[in-house]
């Protein structure tokens, strides 16, 4: 059961397991319209494959738009597509692969998964050009065991060649950066359409002195250096988020750097737990940044020790903890101990 969205990447997935499975498509419908279905419908017919649509709206609210609107509220950036994985797409995927009789369940992510001895599955980096094991970290166990992640060991320039090759309907089609839920970018403007945003507030410095006004929380994260629009005798940077007096707090940027990083709610994949600290790398943001740190227990929490300080950890981000190309663990950033700012 093939995760097919109407983009490249699941059409050529589909035309990889073809050769060895059975494949059966399945366009995950969240209600914005679009030619995403009739492009996934078009991938089928062309790869002669069955094809099945799934209605999430309700899934996708639950799970990922309810959060992510909350988030926002309480000062936090999300990460909607880690949370959607586990928790609508690949779901959704498993009951209808259950209804069919089907025995795995694929997505066009550049991701691969390996057997350990212990008989676990492990999530492991796909191609570093591309490689998408952080939006997949929270995958459970349970999930992992019945993953196949085809386009694991390729390229996407390689992808987009076989598309074309094999003359694919999506083959020119343009990727999709954007959150699906918000096709066109504006989360801000979707959250005020949900009536859900925080009121406009003071920009402050360290010392409580303001700087200015700024339109809601919601518009601003952690490290962020544009689009401030407050003058002053330096660059400012945003260094705290206020939900409680809808305040955002800004400085010269020396208090950004955090030397521990706190992480909740951990998906535990390659290890079990941290009995004893664990030298691993981390990605505490979607990109290819891995810094070196000690991961300790604290509690069912984890506090990493970065190596050297680690700019603007987010809460409502992911740390994912990598060995090597395995991805060891997940948590969701809670804070950080920033450095003295200089």
């Amino acid at each position: 059961m093939l995760g097919l969205s109407g983009g490249v990447d699941s059409a050529v997935a589909a035309q990889l397991l073809s050769r060895d499975y059975e494949v059966h498509g399945l366009y995950l419908d969240i209600g914005l319209g679009g030619t995403g279905q009739a492009d996934a419908a078009a991938v089928a017919h062309r790869l002669d494959i069955p094809f099945h649509t799934a209605d999430i709206r309700q899934e996708l609210e639950n799970q990922v738009c309810g959060p992510f609107a909350a988030d926002y509220l309480a000062g936090r950036t999300p990460l909607p597509c880690a949370r959607c994985n586990p928790t609508v797409k690949f779901p959704a995927l498993l009951a209808l692969a259950e209804e069919i009789g089907a025995e795995k369940v694929a997505t066009g992510h550049y991701a691969r998964t390996a057997l350990a001895p212990d008989g676990r599955v492990l999530l492991r980096k796909g191609l570093p050009a591309n490689d998408q094991s952080y939006m997949l970290s929270r995958l459970p166990q349970n999930i992992l065991q019945k993953v196949i992640f085809p386009l694991g060991d390729y390229e996407k320039t390689a992808v987009r060649a076989m598309a074309g090759q094999a003359e694919l309907p999506v083959a020119d089609k343009p990727d999709s950066m954007e959150i699906c839920f918000i096709p066109d970018g504006d989360y801000a403007a979707w959250l005020e359409h949900r009536g859900t945003v925080p009121p406009a507030g003071d920009f402050v410095d360290r010392d409580g002195r303001v700087l200015g006004r700024h339109g809601g929380i919601h518009r601003y994260t952690l490290g962020q250096g544009r689009g401030l629009g407050v003058s002053g005798p330096h660059k400012y940077y945003v260094t705290e988020i206020d939900p409680a007096h809808d305040r955002v707090v800004l400085s010269d940027g020396s208090d950004l750097m955090a030397r521990r990083v706190y992480c909740a709610d951990m998906n535990w994949l390659s290890v079990d737990g941290l009995p004893e600290p664990l030298e691993v790398t981390v990605r505490l943001r979607h990109s290819k940044t891995e810094l070196a740190a000690v991961a300790r227990a604290d509690g069912e929490n984890v506090v990493l020790e970065m190596l050297d300080p680690a700019r603007a950890p987010t809460p409502g981000q992911l740390a994912v903890l990598y060995q090597g190309d395995i991805v060891a663990a997940s948590g969701w950033i809670t804070g950080a101990e920033r450095t003295a700012a200089c």
